[in-house]
């Protein structure tokens, strides 16, 4: 089904895949820290996940897509009628109603899959949160970007505790449900307002381990007596830079320096692959995650703030 609203000369619509470039531009405007491809928001929207009801609305003025609206229901949780809309618009066609109009468009989609609570990302910086102010958003969690130039020096490797080992998460490519088992045990107590503690396997092995710059060679396992116990995702824009895009450690083996060894020879190896650029992000609440990246050499370089708005 599409959606079509015009205002003068701007439209919103339904994302076509020729469109793919002109999103991620506006996705990464003035957002180096963001990384991701035309391919992986092609692939975002031709997933069949049913329960998602995952959709991108695009806004074009004078015929050119200035900006884009994700959206979907939360998974992964028993908290009910939780979604998700993250949007982004062209920094030169700004307050001229685009991102407006595609805020509401999402807004109505997921009111009528039975969304109740909608939460967003907003750039801390004054416009972005008044934006959502005025739209009835009310702020939420703070997070915070970091950035690390890797042709830099990485820090000296720690000891790892006997019997541990790291190694690449191609090694489970025929089988990755024991890094799932990993990522469903540590995202339970991840900083956030919405509960991650009904993580399906399905749903992570057609979603994350999926995606098409998921790096498994640079996505680092850490294994003790030949079981996974923590890992940290890459992904990659196939050029120049790297996104860390998930750290876990299973709750009985944290204290031990597992995240932190797997993350630093994640970063070994994407500087040896050519990648310059290395990006993370976190809660601000997430102090063990925090300290192991300013120890990695990560600097903040950009911040967030959440959003949420009750829907009718």
């Amino acid at each position: 089904m599409t959606s079509s609203t015009s205002l003068t000369s701007l439209t919103i619509r339904d994302f076509h895949p020729e469109d793919a470039e002109a999103a991620v531009a506006a996705h990464q405007a003035g957002r180096e820290h963001l990384v991701t491809t035309p391919a992986a928001m092609l692939w975002l929207n031709a997933r069949q996940n049913p329960a998602e009801h995952y959709r991108t609305f695009v806004a074009e003025l004078d015929g050119r897509v200035v900006g884009t609206v994700r959206c979907g229901l939360v998974l992964g949780t028993t908290a009910a009628g939780v979604g998700h809309a993250n949007g982004s618009v062209l920094p030169e066609f700004r307050r001229r109603g685009a991102a407006t109009a595609l805020l509401a468009a999402a807004e109505r989609h997921l009111a009528g899959h039975g969304v109740t609570e909608l939460h967003t990302w907003l750039d801390d910086e004054p416009a972005s949160l008044a934006f959502g102010a005025a739209r009835g958003y009310e702020l939420g969690r703070q997070a915070q970007f970091g950035g690390r130039d890797l042709a830099l020096p990485l820090p000296q490797a720690p000891r790892r505790p006997a019997g541990v080992e790291l190694r690449p998460a191609s090694d489970w490519a025929d089988d990755p449900y024991p890094l799932f088992l990993v990522e469903a045990d540590a995202i339970r107590d991840e900083p956030g307002e919405v509960p991650m503690d009904a993580l399906e396997y399905q749903e992570w092995l057609h979603g994350d381990w999926a995606r098409p710059d998921l790096d498994r060679a640079l996505t680092v396992v850490a294994v003790a007596d030949g079981e996974p116990v923590a890992f940290t995702m890459a992904q990659t824009d196939g050029a120049d830079r790297y996104w860390s895009a998930f750290t876990a450690c299973r709750r009985e083996f944290r204290g031990r320096g597992l995240s932190k060894a797997a993350k630093l020879e994640s970063l070994r190896l994407a500087a040896a692959a050519g990648y310059r650029h290395a990006y993370t992000s976190n809660d601000e609440t997430n102090a063990p995650m925090l300290a192991i990246n300013g120890w990695l050499g990560y600097e903040r370089c950009a911040g967030e703030r959440k959003g949420i708005k009750h829907l009718k």
